[in-house]
């Protein structure tokens, strides 16, 4: 069984971050190793949440971890609070990476045109630092616009889109997967690259008149989970992209999760099944 780890923070109660990256990658059949880097007794959609800071224990656990020879097929990076983490994950790719290990990172910093609050305008720089290490960045519109430079604008249009991938392609990662992308009316997906062979790849579907908190953590997650099972990219995203968008309807049913985030776990029977079509053959990827 494949083994990865993802570093990124945990709440107790909310949907997001490590609460649904750890259920989706074990589902879809993987060993997930967690190195928390905060505590939060819930996410930051209810009031007030008691946060604990782990900053200083991802070096302790790492050492542990190197002295009894522990190794990954996947490095994932979620959301970092701070420059001090991102230096310590930063080491732990130099540590950790093997031959065939994937980096993959999420710079989960910012959305709709403005960073999260608490980070100062020179934690873009920063993280432009961890995407460089990277094989495969993913980051949403406004994330892409901050580690560019490239102005944040409301109304896309390809030739912005693509200044983007370009913009991305600079700091080094082999896959850049760029999401939130919405090119017509109702309709909302991803536009990637295959940096090394000059390859792009968009895909879409519909758009859902709702926005819940953590879906970019999920889609991230099913991304991973599907590289790790053997798919291509593009197969990767579509699973994602379909996993995303059955959840969400799941979802709309139920007015008492707006607060929490999606109920992915009422559709992960149907991603466990379609990732056991793939296995047999019966879909491509």
């Amino acid at each position: 069984m494949k083994r990865i780890i993802t570093i990124q923070d945990i709440s107790c109660i909310g949907k997001c971050s490590l609460t649904v990256a750890l259920p989706i990658l074990s589902a879809m059949g993987l060993e997930t190793a967690v190195l928390p880097t905060a505590v939060l007794s819930t996410h930051t959609m209810f009031e007030n949440p008691v946060f604990v800071d782990l900053t200083e224990q991802i070096r302790p656990i790492s050492d542990h971890w190197e002295r009894e020879g522990f190794g990954f097929e996947a490095i994932y990076t979620g959301y970092l609070g701070s420059a001090r983490q991102i230096e310590l994950v930063t080491a732990f790719f130099q540590r950790f990476k093997r031959e065939n290990t994937l980096l993959f990172v999420d710079p989960a910093m910012a959305d709709h045109g403005k960073l999260y609050s608490g980070f100062s305008p020179s934690f873009p720089e920063e993280m432009k630092k961890l995407c460089s290490k990277a094989d495969l960045i993913i980051p949403n519109l406004t994330e892409a616009s901050l580690l560019t430079g490239i102005p944040y604008q409301e109304q896309q249009d390809e030739a912005w889109l693509h200044k983007l991938l370009d913009g991305l392609s600079a700091l080094g990662p082999r896959f850049i997967v760029l999401t939130g992308c919405s090119l017509s009316p109702g309709r909302i997906g991803v536009l990637s690259r295959d940096c090394a062979a000059g390859r792009d790849f968009s895909y879409d579907t519909e758009k859902l008149p709702v926005s819940y908190h953590g879906t970019g953590d999920i889609f991230a997650s099913t991304v991973l989970g599907g590289l790790e099972n053997g798919m291509n990219l593009s197969a990767a995203l579509k699973l994602a992209c379909g996993y995303v968008k059955d959840t969400v309807q799941a979802t709309i049913r139920n007015p008492a999760s707006r607060r929490y985030g999606v109920d992915f776990e009422t559709t992960l029977p149907g991603l466990i099944r379609s990732l056991e079509a793939f296995r047999s053959g019966s879909i491509n990827g």
